[in-house]
């Protein structure tokens, strides 16, 4: 540390970061990275397998999360160390590709790092070493082709096993109790968006709604589209068969200037000028919709109270503050298309539905909307979950999220190896064997 004086006189003072630091080098900055990545395995594997535990993550805002889901649990901890962030984008990759086992791949890698260290007090060099893993990789690849079985071709066969796999990946998971249930819900949920000739799923198309109250036993599959949103009007009609809906992005009020502005009213007859304008403007718009011929109105903003009673008097039946993502799922179900203007509306554009009903639960205000019969049922799939709280809806949430990847997967490739171990047994000495052959430390 020196003082020095800038050209006013002013002192300030200049710090040697790094004179009292000492850089760690060579085999002890390997071993510390181990260790890194050892001590967030050994905090995963306490949560694997149906014996496993679940941990209880709270936020810095106070939030609490209960969960053995290892994407989540790894995406909510805070890791600075880099070894350690590289695990936990392993499981974040695995969980965006597979959409189960994150937990695994991470206590998987928690050992393989765990038996380089021991090869490293032996004076073997980390290249050395990670080539023989590369190979030891590639057998294992191998023989798990070799001992793997093609399932059944034949679909009630087909559906029974992948029944009995939705069960398997819920065995671990907080639905286990529910997992005959819940593994039904899956595979149907699945097949309603699969194509089984090109090996096909789509499970964005796939909507999981949650609604905290009654039992895990409650969940249900919809066929159709839920939203957590209610009718406008206490008045308006909570059923409408053979609904033609309308989509709009434009909300119901009159244009308002981009620039700032300032309206004087001396009069009387100036507001009522005024309100009758802004009357004119609304009818405008109501009558657009009408003529259409929609009797449903879906909208991605709000409007005031004065539209909502035209509304109603011209018999429409209007949704408003529905959201981007659940406005293109609508639109793919319905067959509609969303409307930016008014002046665009026509009859081509509305999409149809079987029936429109919103649904409440129990003594509370709390309600949704169900849209059922869409026009492009097969796009159209919901999956409604209920809880005691709101951590165990998300909970199951992520558990059938996990179940139904699983059955994706099972679609695509119809594979299968046996569990309980016996595959990675297989592998080991598939490993084992091939190691005998070579006279290098590899």
């Amino acid at each position: 540390m020196s003082m020095v004086y800038d050209e006013y006189g002013r002192p300030f003072v200049i710090l040697k970061e790094q004179q009292a630091k000492s850089r760690i080098k060579g085999i002890d900055a390997t071993k510390s990275n181990i260790l890194a990545a050892r001590s967030i395995s050994s905090l995963m594997r306490s949560s694997l397998g149906p014996k496993g535990m679940d941990k209880m993550l709270v936020s810095p805002d106070g939030d609490v999360t209960i969960t053995n889901d290892g994407a989540t649990i790894m995406a909510r901890m805070e890791v600075t160390h880099p070894v350690a962030k590289l695990l936990v984008e392993l499981s974040a990759s695995q969980d965006d590709e597979i959409g189960d086992g994150t937990t695994s791949v991470v206590v998987l890698a928690g050992a393989l790092l765990e038996q380089a260290e021991q090869l490293l007090n032996k004076g073997i060099h980390p290249v050395r070493i990670a080539s023989g893993l590369e190979k030891a990789t590639k057998v294992a690849c191998d023989k798990l082709d070799e001992i793997s079985e093609n399932l059944s071709t034949d679909k009630d066969e087909e559906q029974e096993i992948w029944l009995q796999t939705a069960k398997t990946t819920l065995n671990s998971k907080i639905l286990h109790a529910h997992r005959d249930v819940m593994a039904q819900i899956a595979v149907e949920a699945v097949l309603k968006v699969a194509d089984l000739e090109r090996k096909e799923v789509h499970l964005e198309q796939i909507r999981v709604e949650g609604k905290p109250g009654g039992s895990i036993e409650e969940t249900k599959l919809v066929n159709g589209i839920v939203i957590d949103k209610d009718i406008s009007h206490a008045q308006m009609p909570k059923v409408v068969k053979d609904a033609k809906i309308c989509i709009l992005t434009c909300p119901f009020e009159p244009p308002k200037p981009k620039t700032k502005h300032k309206v004087n009213i001396s009069s009387a007859e100036d507001y009522k000028k005024l309100y009758e304008q802004e009357q004119n403007y609304f009818k405008d718009m109501v009558q657009r919709v009408k003529d259409s011929g929609a009797n449903v109105v879906l909208c991605q903003w709000g409007f005031d109270d004065e539209a909502n009673h035209l509304l109603l008097q011209n018999g429409l039946v209007a949704v408003r503050w529905v959201g981007g993502v659940e406005i293109e799922h609508l639109a793919m179900a319905t067959g509609a298309r969303i409307v930016p203007r008014f002046e665009e509306l026509s009859e081509k554009k509305l999409g149809t539905a079987g029936i429109i009903r919103e649904i409440s639960f129990g003594n509370t205000r709390e309600r949704m909307l169900v849209l059922e019969d869409c026009a492009n049922s097969h796009t159209a799939v919901t999956i409604l979950v209920r809880g005691g709280n709101h951590m165990i809806v998300q909970e199951a949430k992520r558990s059938l999220h996990d179940a139904m990847c699983v059955v994706r997967n099972l679609i695509k490739d119809n594979r299968v190896v046996y569990g309980g171990g016996s595959a990675e047994i297989a592998c080991s000495l598939a490993i084992r064997a091939v190691a005998d052959t070579f006279s290098e430390i590899d």
